[in-house]
């Protein structure tokens, strides 16, 4: 009880200074340096699904060929 109690003061101390100097600015600076890397993000994923789905592709093609050159043991 009394380690809940000093991390509920200790967090309520590190907020008080957090505000105390000038967290809203460093709260913006970081949405903003944020909001770029998830574009980028973004962008990557695109590019990646691409990439995914062209050799998912590719891969159903050999297979399907392989299964057509297989000769059939009866003949």
């Amino acid at each position: 009880m009394v380690r809940f109690l000093l991390g509920v003061v200790t967090g309520i101390l590190i907020f008080m200074l957090f505000i105390y100097f000038g967290g809203g600015k460093i709260v913006k600076m970081v949405g903003e340096g944020l909001t770029e890397t998830g574009k980028k993000m973004e962008h990557l994923e695109g590019v990646i699904k691409k990439e995914r789905d062209e050799v998912g592709k590719d891969i159903k093609k050999k297979i399907l060929k392989e299964e057509k050159e297989v000769p059939k043991k009866g003949q």
